[in-house]
């Protein structure tokens, strides 16, 4: 996927991610039951048509009673109140809280007028049915939540953008959204190519060592729905131009992105550039600083009445084409999506053992997050940093970013990793 000439662009992660966001677009919203929302994309600003809490309530099971009333008071000297109600949660008061009295309530009830504070039980003494004793003054002024210190009517509770996580849902259901409009999710096609590969059903072959298992289309498919996206997969693809191309022809107009893994160098079995180029793809550049994955391709192939479709290749080495989506393909679905942060979340850690590098590429080494070292989780290498080894992916929380310019991170170092699992981070740009 890329010019005719074949010349390598060699672009940096940030020049690369530019290209690729500036040529998608965030998709249509449609409205669906709350229910089903968890971990779609908010499509509209969301406010509030009242106040939350609607009244002041109590944050306490106890008493409502006047803070001066309770001053002072102790064990060895307690403050007798004389008990004049009781509301229970859903009900509310029937009188205002006078001068020594006070009234018995339940979490979240009413908090009559007159009253300032809420002591817990565990602070009083029954003394009969008309009496009660307050043995400890911790309480006055205290433990009331206010009308609207949660949200004002009006305000902007959830903007356009936001994840909807747990919380993200139970602020919808507080305002009274039973429906939510949100971001379609994109249907993303992924295509793995290779006369070696076969599928699971044929998994035979592999254990007759005919074969290596096409792995790729599973792992992308699921860091396509782990980011909000849905994939839909062509299976495989022998080398062979038109068998790509027929594969490729029948998602051109109802899929949001193509992704392809394998025949992204340019030796001459690797004809999915071929392949894609007699369908009108427009390549914008082959080769990106980072390892692994360098070569790594864009480009677009128009389409009557719709934008043109994004088109990703990516490497045919399983970690490779995991490292690259991970990176360089999620911010574009991100972006599809309406997504307020749209680049890799990072996090800092300090570095367990001394790494060699080499500098010129952006490397992406898998490890594991130990137990903090001065503060930052300690960072230990998976094992074995090949780009074919998968199981140093399974065995990943994140992965360590050794940047262009470097080539050791001592042990004990502070670096930056890349969280792998889907996060809201607050992030502006890549942090490599």
């Amino acid at each position: 996927m890329t010019r005719p000439d074949r010349t390598a662009d060699w672009l940096t992660i940030r020049e690369a991610t530019d290209v690729i966001l500036g040529s998608v677009a965030r998709l249509d919203a449609e409205t669906i039951d709350l229910l089903d929302a968890a971990g779609r994309t908010l499509a509209t600003d969301v406010t509030a048509p009242r106040d939350q809490p609607p009244w002041d309530n109590s944050a306490m099971d106890g008493y409502a009673v006047l803070a001066e009333d309770v001053r002072g008071a102790s064990k060895a000297d307690p403050r007798r109140l004389k008990l004049v109600e009781s509301i229970a949660a859903g009900e509310f008061p029937s009188r205002d809280a006078g001068p020594g009295e006070a009234i018995r309530i339940m979490t979240g009830a009413p908090i009559p007028r007159g009253a300032d504070s809420v002591i817990r039980i565990e602070h009083t003494r029954v003394v009969d049915a008309i009496n009660v004793e307050v043995l400890d003054d911790a309480d006055a002024g205290r433990n009331i939540r206010l009308r609207g210190e949660d949200l004002r009517e009006g305000e902007i509770v959830l903007e356009k953008g936001a994840l909807l996580r747990a919380g993200e849902i139970g602020v919808l259901a507080t305002v009274g959204r039973a429906r939510v409009q949100v971001c379609r999710r994109p249907r993303i096609a992924i295509l793995s190519t290779g006369n070696e590969l076969v599928d699971l059903d044929g998994f035979a072959e592999v254990l007759a060592g005919r074969r290596i298992v096409n792995s790729n289309s599973y792992a992308l498919a699921a860091a396509c729905s782990a980011v909000g996206a849905q994939p839909v997969l062509l299976g495989i693809a022998p080398d062979e131009s038109a068998a790509i191309r027929a594969r490729v022809e029948g998602v051109i107009d109802r899929c949001d992105a193509l992704v392809t893994s394998a025949g992204a160098s340019v030796g001459e079995h690797d004809v999915v550039k071929d392949a894609l180029e007699t369908l009108g793809m427009n390549a914008a550049f082959w080769r990106v600083r980072i390892r692994p994955g360098s070569p790594f391709s864009f480009g677009t192939i128009q389409r009557t009445g719709q934008a043109p479709l994004p088109v990703f290749g990516l490497p045919g080495n399983p970690v490779s084409a995991i490292v690259t989506f991970e990176i360089l393909v999620k911010p574009a679905i991100r972006a599809m999506l309406g997504r307020r942060t749209i680049h890799p979340p990072t996090i800092l850690v300090r570095v367990g053992r001394a790494i060699e590098s080499r500098a010129g590429l952006v490397r992406f080494l898998r490890v594991r997050l130990a137990n903090a070292d001065a503060g930052l989780p300690r960072a230990e290498l998976t094992g074995n940093q090949g780009s074919g080894v998968l199981t140093s992916v399974a065995r990943a929380d994140a992965l360590l970013v050794v940047p262009l310019d470097v080539d050791r991170l001592e042990a004990g170092e502070v670096a930056v990793a890349v969280p792998l699992q889907e996060q809201d981070a607050a992030q502006i740009a890549p942090g490599f």
